[in-house]
């Protein structure tokens, strides 16, 4: 059983109207229903009249015994409980099937994060590159992590960063969230430097017709690609030396954990990140405490 059109562009338009989902989420519901039907298909369900709980279980054992993780496991339960309710408040399903399906606790995976001493060596070894190159992207490339690690921001929120969303008088950046959600959000004055470097003495090397408003820019003048601004932050990482691939969520993490252990709290910490949850925000006390248990084991004789 494919997924029929008509229920796939009525399920769209429920995520996108209701429930304000973004393109990158939408695809993701869609995709988990998708395979959902696929599998049921193979066990011989081909209505979904038939559709019950233990098909749908069958699904979910079936992509942890591929080895799907749990934290994956847990978002496809949220994702088909979320299209059981729609399913049958819209007359798809004849109940919602999916309402009885407890999602596995998720494991406690504390993020990556960087001491202050890593993170200032990795800006440092961007800022002697910047002084040795006086290339255009090496100024360019200062400035995004700057950014990233002075404001805590998503890489998503970077990338559409436009010129006029920054107030220097505040010393703050406008940035667009998930579900479309606007924020004003703190930055330092490194940061506000490494940007005015590049937008005064090198933006305009790489700037175009389709350069339009965006502050940072690709090699061919179009806004900066995720994948372009990922593989800097990548390449800026190696020169703490890590076995670990870290990127630019390390930053988002290493900034919101820096904050707390400075003194933040954790509402304020939680607005900068545009968290909506404040549950969400308060991982990052665990990998404080975390980081204190490892420093006492370290350096007291007696640990």
């Amino acid at each position: 059983m494919a997924l029929d059109i008509e229920l796939a562009k009525a399920y769209r338009s429920h995520l996108i109207t209701e429930r304000n989902l973004s393109e990158n989420s939408i695809r993701a519901y869609l995709a988990d229903l998708e395979s959902l039907l696929l599998h049921i298909n193979q066990l011989g369900v081909s209505e979904f009249a038939q559709l019950e709980l233990n098909h749908i279980r069958s699904w979910l054992a079936n992509l942890s015994t591929k080895g799907a993780a749990r934290s994956s496991i847990t978002r496809r339960v949220v994702s088909i409980r979320a299209f059981t309710y729609w399913g049958a408040r819209s007359g798809w399903l004849s109940r919602d099937i999916g309402k009885d399906l407890i999602a596995p606790k998720p494991e406690r995976n504390l993020p990556d994060v960087l001491d202050i001493e890593s993170a200032a060596l990795a800006i440092k070894a961007l800022e002697v590159r910047a002084q040795e190159e006086a290339s255009a992207s090496s100024l360019r490339d200062l400035a995004l992590v700057e950014v990233l690690y002075g404001s805590g921001i998503r890489i998503s929120e970077l990338v559409g960063l436009d010129l006029g969303d920054i107030d220097r008088q505040r010393s703050t950046i406008k940035v667009m969230g998930k579900g479309s959600k606007e924020r004003i959000v703190p930055i330092g004055q490194p940061a506000l430097t490494a940007v005015d470097n590049w937008i005064n003495k090198a933006r305009a090397e790489l700037v175009s017709e389709s350069s339009g408003s965006a502050v940072f820019i690709g090699s061919r003048g179009k806004r900066i690609d995720q994948r372009v601004a990922r593989s800097v932050v990548y390449q800026a990482m190696e020169a703490i030396g890590s076995d670990k691939k870290l990127g630019p969520h390390t930053l988002r993490h290493s900034a919101a954990t820096h904050l707390l252990e400075g003194g933040a709290d954790l509402r304020t910490v939680q607005e900068i990140l545009g968290h909506s949850s404040l549950a969400t925000t308060q991982i990052y006390t665990h990998v404080s405490q975390e980081r204190i248990k490892k420093a006492y084991e370290q350096a007291h004789p007696r640990a």
